[in-house]
């Protein structure tokens, strides 16, 4: 006897998100924060931009990357946050099909993208620190835009099967995502068959980009340190750690909330879901406020033209 409920669909013409399950009546105070980290990240992602650009003697490799991650941030804040607001502000949860493979695909792909820069940028560290006298030679410009090139095609390649492998599946009984925006095991499991793939692939592309990033990051580290413990002088030791500062804590923001999202999306079976749906909008929605933020106070340089800006203005 078949159940009247249910409904088999093998390409659902759209989704249904549910935005924070359980908290749809604080919906419209939960906004209010993620509107404002939103706004905080399109204006100092676009500071450090234009600031950037119109000072030629920041034109080096790790302006350029910070550049690069300005844009990821810009991208990647913005993939979610206006059907955010949507489902917050006017209750639109609807999303077609193809639009919830896109925004699943630009998801991963920045966040990957991120990632990649974040390990660049620990490269930048390491030969600043460590190769001082041939820190331009090394890295060059043209080298610099190669790593740029290849960091991007890594990302775009590797997140490429995401929306393809969701599509493959056959959809049956609700097509409602318990989320706020599409993520590729959120979409996957409503399907009625087996997902395994998508599991083993999603797993595969977190330790194969995520991990081997967090390796490099870990070892440039190391390096780093090792170089920082050979200086004479304590004062010379605390000045070198301090051009690193900014860079381990962008590092931190964003590999620790999302690991632990990825994790519990996968294992974490007992923690609440309206918490787990929170922090995986914090860890994509914060980073991009922070970086900015974090580059904008701890360097001297960007700090120096950020200031007559405001005060300009004021004037």
């Amino acid at each position: 006897m078949s159940d009247s409920n249910t409904t088999h669909f093998t390409n659902p013409s759209s989704f249904i998100l549910l935005g924070i399950p359980a908290l749809e009546t604080a919906h419209v105070w939960i906004s209010i924060p993620f509107c404002i980290t939103y706004g905080i990240a399109i204006l100092g992602n676009f500071a450090i931009l234009f600031i950037v650009n119109r000072e030629t003697k920041l034109h080096e490799p790790m302006y350029y990357f910070l550049c690069m991650l300005a844009i990821t941030d810009l991208v990647l804040s913005t993939s979610i946050l206006p059907k955010m607001l949507a489902i917050f502000w006017f209750n639109s949860r609807e999303i077609l099909f193809n639009a919830c493979l896109m925004q699943m695909y630009f998801i991963h792909c920045f966040t990957a993208l991120e990632s990649g820069i974040l390990s660049a940028m620990a490269l930048d560290r390491y030969v600043a620190i460590c190769h001082p006298l041939r820190h331009s030679t090394i890295l060059s410009n043209p080298v610099v835009a190669k790593i740029g090139l290849a960091v991007m095609f890594r990302s775009c390649t590797f997140t490429m099967p995401y929306p393809f492998l969701d599509r493959r599946l056959t959809y049956c009984r609700t097509n409602i995502i318990p989320h706020s925006y599409c993520e590729h095991i959120a979409v996957a499991k409503l399907a009625c068959a087996d997902i395994r793939v998508n599991n083993y692939y999603g797993l595969f592309v977190v330790f194969s980009v995520m991990g081997v990033d967090i390796i490099f990051i870990t070892v440039s580290y190391v390096l780093i340190l090792r170089a920082i413990f050979s200086l004479p002088t304590k004062d010379a030791r605390l000045k070198t750690f301090g051009t690193c500062i900014s860079h381990l804590c962008v590092i931190l923001s964003f590999y620790i909330p999302s690991l632990f999202s990825f994790l519990a999306h996968r294992f974490g079976h007992n923690i609440p879901l309206n918490f787990h749906i929170l922090l995986a909008n914090v860890y994509l929605l914060v980073p991009p406020m922070l970086n900015p933020i974090i580059y904008g106070v701890r360097t001297k340089q960007i700090r120096d033209r950020l200031l007559p800006l405001f005060t300009h203005k004021v004037t």
